[in-house]
């Protein structure tokens, strides 16, 4: 059967199909190419024919080393003006390209990688403090903090080198000439007086390469300098490292064009990635709720404790995530690839040579392959048994073979790693309900993402980190033990000189009681007592100064909270003593402006005027500390046994009660230590 030829939709005169192909937005453009005319269409754009192929059974083809290559073209090619013949823009006939492979390979190794990890902790760390400190009104450019995060952490990884871009409020400048020549680099097209209309920027980009060049040899001869051979990272690789089949170093020209591209390559597809997958997750609360719940079973919930490089690794949750956003949406949309010689895939002659870009979106949505739902985000698909059952040809967002990108299990670790601290830490809001709008540029991100992030303050309850962390936290300070039972609301306890007593706050509480236990306390009372210039006067205190020392007792309470003895099933006890001869309980004596330890209230007659107040306070309407009649009834008709001096007491403070205008008390104010309104 005869080859038949590939279709082609039809163009302008001279130039072809360019017309045709969004300018802001080319991939776009192809892929609707794509999706109309099949899975495979040739373009002709200013003369040149161009192959794209978006099927999967196409790509089972593609994907032979033996019969095609990558295709260092197009845009590709462009970039060679920053990349030079580094890993990524060199073709793989140069001898340049092979050296380098063969000695970054181990640098990328599982073992360089546990090496690795810390710096990548240090920069998400950076991340995770920048978004705490912000104001809640403040939003998160989702794509410029992933970016900042990418290039910090390869930076700091590769070569030593800090950015600094959570520091800083522009970028850094090397950055800024780095971004500047890109945008300058993806501009050029190829229609008819192009250099004449992009003069001042390529002069610009001139200057910028200049400048990024200066920056990049000082850093390679400072290191020289300081022979550390010791450091392990890329840059010492790069200088040290032999090709065992050559036996040849990498000069220092081929170790600038290696370090730019590592700084290209290495940030901006893995920005773009994890700017994806957080989009992903907004869009997709149930993923999110199970990548939530299994951080917080890696990580646990102590903020405090470093994850480790084997805790990362254990996310498998997360990595599907990642492995299914990246076909998705990918931040590299295509593959360039040419044959050696004349070929036939699908039936389509393709001539020697000529361009073949394997699009990584279609392929990733072929029904035949991914089933009816190819276009919803399911990172189920990257389930082991999903995995297993899938062809390899489906899923090749790295690239194939030799040169796939050699740091690929770089980016998925830094990115797993931040995902999984973002999540630990943060609830992500979509504050704008955001509608993906694609930015293409060298790869495709998110444009105009923004976010909120609310830090999280409740921790995980009921999980533990695993073996791991458990091994690398620090041991747990000694604490006092909690209580065990159900606590109760919190009481204000009224208690006679001969130790009876009623709690008031809780009206199913209300009742006789015996003689309260003696509360033993872990920490001095002295820490949450007022000092004795502020509260010796014997005046009762104004509105304004008793609601600030309202603010301090309920302050003091929380901190009581935590002391009390396991047998208490109470959250909180004020007891007022009446025996002039025991300290006034603080809280009450702070309320009433005396100190509990002063001399005033130590002395009986001190006492009697402090429990004077006590009682005006409790029998005066809307008094925070106000007592219903019912309750001081109940007290007065307390068990028998109780004595007359009790007896007295209350009749004295209901009659006093009785005197005054009846009106309805605000509810939940009768202790004035409580926070709740329950109380």
């Amino acid at each position: 059967m005869a080859a038949q030829p590939i279709p082609q939709p039809k163009g302008a005169p001279i130039v072809g199909n360019s017309l045709s192909v969004d300018r802001y937005a080319p991939i776009a453009s192809l892929n609707e190419y794509a999706r109309k005319l099949g899975p495979i269409v040739q373009l002709d754009l200013m003369g040149a024919k161009v192959v794209f192929v978006a099927g999967a059974k196409l790509a089972s083809e593609l994907w032979d080393e033996t019969r095609f290559d990558k295709a260092v073209r197009g845009p590709l090619a462009r970039v060679r003006a920053i990349g030079g013949d580094g890993l990524f823009t060199a073709k793989t006939s140069e001898p340049n390209w092979a050296g380098a492979h063969n000695i970054m390979l181990s640098p990328f190794g599982g073992r360089a990688m546990q090496s690795y990890h810390p710096a990548m902790v240090d920069i998400a760390e950076q991340l995770v403090k920048k978004w705490e400190r912000l104001n809640p009104d403040e939003e998160i450019d989702v794509v410029h903090d992933m970016t900042a995060l990418t290039l910090d952490t390869i930076g700091l990884c590769g070569f030593d080198y800090r950015f600094n871009l959570f520091y800083r409020l522009d970028y850094h400048p090397f950055v800024e000439a780095l971004v500047r020549s890109l945008e300058t680099v993806m501009l050029h097209r190829g229609p008819p007086l192009e250099n004449l209309a992009l003069h001042a920027r390529r002069r610009t980009m001139n200057q910028d390469l200049e400048f990024m060049n200066g920056v990049v040899d000082a850093l390679v001869q400072e290191r020289r300098r300081a022979a550390e051979a010791a450091k392990k990272d890329l840059l010492n690789a790069m200088l040290t490292g032999i090709d065992k089949q050559t036996g040849a170093q990498l000069d220092d020209l081929n170790i600038r064009y290696q370090i730019n591209t590592f700084l290209i390559a290495g940030h901006e597809t893995t920005s773009g990635l994890l700017s994806y997958s957080i989009y992903a997750l907004l869009k997709n609360p149930d993923v999110l709720a199970k990548a939530r719940a299994e951080v917080d079973r890696v990580f646990g919930g102590d903020f405090s404790v470093t994850p480790s490089y084997a805790q990362v690794t254990q996310l498998y949750y997360i990595n599907q995530i990642l492995k299914e956003s990246l076909p998705l949406w990918p931040p590299a949309p295509a593959v360039g690839l040419y044959p050696y010689k004349d070929e036939t895939i699908g039936g389509y002659a393709i001539p020697r040579g000529m361009t073949i870009n394997m699009l990584i979106g279609p392929l990733r949505r072929d029904p035949e392959v991914w089933g009816p739902r190819a276009d919803v985000f399911d990172p189920e698909n990257f389930s082991t048994d999903a995995e297993a059952k899938r062809p390899s040809y489906a899923f090749k967002p790295f690239g194939n073979g030799q040169r796939a990108c050699i740091g690929r299990g770089f980016a998925m670790h830094e990115a797993a790693l931040a995902l999984g601290l973002i999540l630990q830490r943060f609830d992500l809001i979509d504050v704008h309900r955001y509608q993906l709008k694609q930015n293409e540029t060298l790869t495709i991100k998110p444009e105009g993402f923004r976010i909120k992030a609310k830090p999280r303050t409740e921790r995980p309850s009921g999980v533990a980190p695993t073996a791991d962390a458990r091994a690398t936290a620090p041991a747990p300070a000694a604490v006092a033990p909690l209580p065990t039972t159900k606590r109760a609301p919190c009481a204000l306890r009224l208690q006679s000189r001969h130790g009876g007593g009623i709690r008031i706050g809780s009206p199913r509480r209300w009742r006789s009681t015996a003689s309260p236990p003696r509360w033993e306390r872990s920490t001095p009372m002295s820490d949450r007592r007022p000092s004795r210039a502020a509260s010796s006067s014997s005046a009762p205190p104004t509105t304004a100064r008793r609601r600030v020392m309202r603010a301090n007792m309920s302050s003091g309470c929380e901190a009581r909270r935590r002391t009390l003895s396991p047998a208490s099933n109470m959250s909180c006890v004020v007891a007022a003593t009446a025996n002039g001869r025991r300290p006034i309980n603080p809280c009450l004596a702070t309320l009433m402006g005396a100190s509990p330890n002063s001399a005033a209230s130590a002395s009986p007659r001190g006492a009697k005027a402090t429990r004077a107040r006590i009682s005006t306070a409790i029998t005066r309407p809307g008094s925070p500390l106000c007592v219903p009649p019912r309750a001081l009834f109940r007290w007065a008709k307390a068990s028998t046994g109780r004595p007359a001096s009790s007896r007295f007491t209350a009749s004295r403070l209901w009659r006093r009660r009785s005197r005054t205008p009846r009106r309805r008390r605000p509810a939940g104010r009768l202790c004035a230590c409580s926070k709740t309104a329950s109380c």
